[in-house]
């Protein structure tokens, strides 16, 4: 079954959004059996919404719009498709009372921009919003099924799950394909592939294999589909136990995990903590922890010290080593180390202090040297990098580097 997803709105276009909701369904519809043929992003134009749609409509049986279902005028979307199916616009009760409690409960009044937007392509069938105000729609047209949902990702993810998944079940029979990703950290997509080419080479038939590398990191995701679901589900999982049997000094989770999910399983079996000394990363990798739920029961939080001067009062850096040494040094993170768990208390720390660049670099500190360190009080590990030139890659290089280098230590001491 082959579809195609649409997203609308000029702020796309112009890089004041960024279309994170095409990546999502893409990745939903896919786990459905359903196959993106295309996807498209286009400006809040009748003229492009209708060329668009109609072509698409003779090359997919489902094409999946988002954006456009707003109260404002710019929000053009319904009245669009109403005008392509040569179908009128009807006022949905409904909707319009499930605005007005919306509005009532939350002492906000009703303005007639709201009342206009209950009015629907006639026929259409309404999906369930419970995040936001505006439905989303199930219409059919020539031999397409059209689907219309905010732009919000939250209200369109709330819609797909909660209403349309199951209609897409029902409505298309469609097989769902089962995935396993493995993720890996400390090596690169080649030398796994060269590792597991045998097992690539003999796959059965409707299992396939790919692989999605990333910053310091590298996915692999094994795919399986049959009439049978259970059944692909069950082979996936054993090629995925073959592969990770191979490759199971970098693994350090699967599908959804992180690195920092993988940190606090290992902490809560042994009920310690860590925290963080950051400098050139900003703060940056305690974002990545504090992204994670339930890491506070192994995450006291970080000390970002960026000057010289905080570098000393907060993480007690002794001044002589960084006149003598600089702060981008195995001396100076070393202290870093032993002055975050002081400060905290924390059983680790994990230290970074670079020249993340573009300038800033010298003839024997180059722009892209990174010092890290990690450890507790009896055993401290320093690690220099030598990076790129580019400030945002050396921030998330040195981010995941220091997280997976942790997580083999807590490894190697279980």
């Amino acid at each position: 079954m082959k579809a195609a997803v649409l997203t609308i709105g000029t702020e796309l276009l112009i890089g004041q959004v960024v279309d994170t909701n095409s990546s999502w369904l893409g990745q939903e519809l896919n786990a459905l059996g359903i196959e993106i043929l295309e996807k498209r992003s286009i400006s809040d134009s009748r003229e492009m919404i209708m060329s668009s749609i109609d072509e698409l409509a003779d090359k997919v049986s489902f094409i999946f719009i988002t954006g456009g279902l707003g109260p404002t005028k710019d929000d053009i979307t319904k009245k669009t498709i109403a005008d392509l199916l040569g179908i009128g616009m009807e006022f949905h009760q409904e909707t319009f009372d499930k605005i007005e409690d919306y509005f009532k409960r939350r002492n906000i009044p009703m303005k007639e921009a709201h009342r206009l937007q209950c009015y629907m392509p006639i026929g259409a069938v309404m999906l369930a919003n419970n995040m936001g105000t505006a439905p989303g729609m199930w219409l059919e047209y020539k031999d397409s099924i059209i689907v219309s949902m905010p732009g919000v990702p939250s209200e369109m993810k709330y819609i797909f799950n909660h209403d349309l998944k199951k209609k897409l079940q029902e409505d298309k029979a469609v097989s769902e394909i089962f995935h396993r990703t493995i993720h890996t950290a400390g090596t690169g997509e080649t030398i796994i592939a060269e590792t597991i080419a045998d097992i690539e080479s003999n796959l059965p038939k409707g299992i396939s294999l790919a692989y999605l590398p990333g910053i310091a990191q590298v996915r692999v995701r094994v795919s399986g589909n049959s009439e049978d679901n259970e059944h692909a589900k069950k082979v996936v999982m054993d090629i995925a136990g073959q592969i990770e049997e191979r490759i199971s000094k970098f693994v350090f989770g699967y599908d959804g995990e992180t690195l920092p999910m993988a940190i606090m399983k290992l902490l809560k079996e042994r009920n310690e903590k860590v925290t963080l000394a950051e400098s050139c990363t900003g703060g940056y990798v305690s974002n990545l922890m504090v992204s994670t739920p339930g890491i506070s029961t192994v995450y006291d939080g970080a000390v970002t010290a960026y000057s010289y001067d905080l570098k000393e009062k907060l993480l007690g850096v002794k001044k002589k080593t960084l006149q003598e040494k600089g702060a981008v040094s195995e001396e100076v993170v070393t202290e870093m180390v032993l002055g975050g768990i002081k400060a905290t208390g924390s059983d680790y720390c994990i230290a970074i202090s670079g020249i993340a660049g573009p300038g800033g670099g010298t003839p024997d500190k180059p722009v892209g040297t990174v010092w890290v360190a990690y450890g507790n009080e009896k055993n401290i590990i320093t690690k220099k990098l030598q990076l790129t030139k580019n400030r945002e890659m050396n921030i998330k290089y040195s981010a995941a580097y220091a997280l997976n280098a942790f997580r083999r230590l807590l490894v190697a001491q279980k």
